[in-house]
């Protein structure tokens, strides 16, 4: 089993990096993604098996668009259905094959907020399709929300007052990049890279299955921590000497909620940066 020590926040396993949409301001492309090959149908439902983690503590199923991955459906059907999972999604999905293989407790649990959460990105989602399949789901008793992209910020707005009127729950996301975003480590982003110590609170999953301790070594595709079929995994829960401070990436630094909705968190603690 892979121990999830208690000073985690967050696990994101990210079946492929694959998506259908190419949104210009992506922040999976940040600084460039490294090509990933999925791992298989077996593999996965092996892996994700393995996780030891708590009932507030949830694996994240992502991408890309996790949808897109062939074998989604049986994946998700072969995980221990006591393992609690959420779901990102950019909702390009066919809504009557989801219901017919998703029931609506396996993205289900006691939480400040949905389970199943919507991508709104502006000038790629078409808004009235996506609200019409989150309402079904709603409806049929699946735990959904909708967050956006807060790039244009009277249109975000607009669109959250138009979800409200269905009863949807819509919230906005920091739009991130070097200039954007409230940051708890500024620094790490001034493009200058240098040596620090650097606490993870996060496993983030590859779609190969290697184990990274943050968004910049898994875009990158590099100081892999493990992998997920590995025999024996220990995962770090102490500081870990990093060289790339500077050129970290946005989502590692921003200060934002926790899995609580306890606003100030950060995903990473650093020292000497």
């Amino acid at each position: 089993m892979i121990e999830i020590p208690k000073s985690y926040n967050y696990i994101s396993a990210f079946l492929t990096f694959g998506c259908n949409f190419n949104c210009s301001y992506c922040i999976n492309k940040y600084g460039g993604l490294f090509k990933y090959k999925s791992m298989d149908l077996s593999d996965w439902i092996r892996g994700l098996n393995r996780i030891k983690t708590r009932s507030d503590l949830p694996i994240t199923i992502s991408g890309g668009e996790p949808t897109l991955h062939p074998d989604f459906y049986t994946i998700i059907k072969w995980i221990d259905g006591n393992i609690p999972l959420d779901l990102l999604t950019n909702g390009e999905f066919d809504v009557d094959e989801f219901m017919e293989h998703i029931n609506p407790h396996r993205f289900q649990r006691k939480a400040p907020y949905a389970s199943i959460r919507f991508s709104y990105h502006p000038g790629y989602t078409n808004i009235i399709r996506l609200l019409r399949k989150v309402n079904v789901l709603k409806n049929r008793g699946y735990s959904v929300g909708i967050w956006a992209v807060n790039k244009n910020k009277i249109h975000s707005k607009l669109v959250q007052l138009l979800a409200k009127s269905f009863g949807i729950d819509f919230r906005l996301k920091e739009y991130l990049d070097e200039t954007h975003g409230n940051y708890k480590y500024p620094h790490g982003l001034n493009g200058f890279p240098k040596k620090c110590l650097c606490k993870p609170s996060e496993l983030l999953i590859a779609p190969d299955g290697r184990l990274f301790r943050c968004h910049h070594d898994l875009y990158g595709g590099i100081n892999s921590i493990g992998h997920i079929l590995n025999n024996k995994v220990k995962l770090p829960e102490d500081f870990i000497p990093c060289s790339s401070y500077g050129n970290c990436n946005p989502c590692d630094l921003k200060l934002k909620f926790n899995r609580f909705q306890q606003d100030g968190h950060c995903a990473v603690e650093i020292k000497n940066g």
